[in-house]
């Protein structure tokens, strides 16, 4: 299933992800290029529900839409966060963490399903509320300014963003000690 509705929206949002990226280097004033990127971004996450979304209501789930799509959500996350420490709107600590645990979780996953122990190293509700809050912080950082003339986003959004990284590490260190049985016994 290659080719399917679900699967089109997830290629859009891989293939979109650059576009986020540029949309800083137009020559346009500061604020044009926050609102549009935090526009984009907001869709793209929107476009990650949708495509799961509508995988179940029309039957469409597939092995490699379930590869592809933490993939897609894996880039966009990882270059928007470049972005923000590129801006300097996030610390690239947060950066080396954030993007450090997607790596290293994937390779786990990775070598867990190849050992036939994926099921360890399931998503867990941690990681979820992780991805939750980044793909909030995120919006907040792109955006910079003040919402309504009262929400401070870079306020909010560094904060999230911490908030994030906090559970990064936490949700890093659940799927180890979930994975740690089998890689004990693989290891021996």
């Amino acid at each position: 299933m290659f080719f399917t509705i679900p699967t089109i929206l997830t290629w859009t949002r891989i293939v979109a992800i650059p576009l986020l990226v540029g949309v800083f280097y137009l020559p346009l004033p500061q604020e044009t290029r926050n609102l549009v990127a935090t526009v984009m971004f907001v869709v793209f996450a929107w476009t990650d529900w949708l495509d799961g979304f509508l995988a179940r209501k029309l039957h469409q789930t597939s092995a490699f839409g379930a590869f592809l799509d933490p993939v897609a959500d894996k880039i966009l996350v990882c270059a928007s966060i470049l972005v923000l420490v590129h801006l300097q709107r996030a610390d690239v600590f947060v950066g080396l963490i954030i993007i450090g645990r997607e790596i290293a979780i994937s390779a786990l996953r990775e070598w867990m399903a190849q050992i036939g122990a994926s099921r360890s190293v399931a998503v867990h509700m941690l990681g979820k509320v992780k991805t939750t809050v980044q793909m909030v912080a995120i919006p907040f950082l792109l955006y910079d300014g003040r919402l309504a003339e009262v929400v401070d986003t870079r306020l909010w959004g560094t904060v999230l963003i911490w908030v994030a990284a906090v559970l990064t590490v936490w949700s890093m260190v659940y799927y180890l000690q979930k994975a740690l049985p089998e890689i004990r016994a693989r290891v021996k």
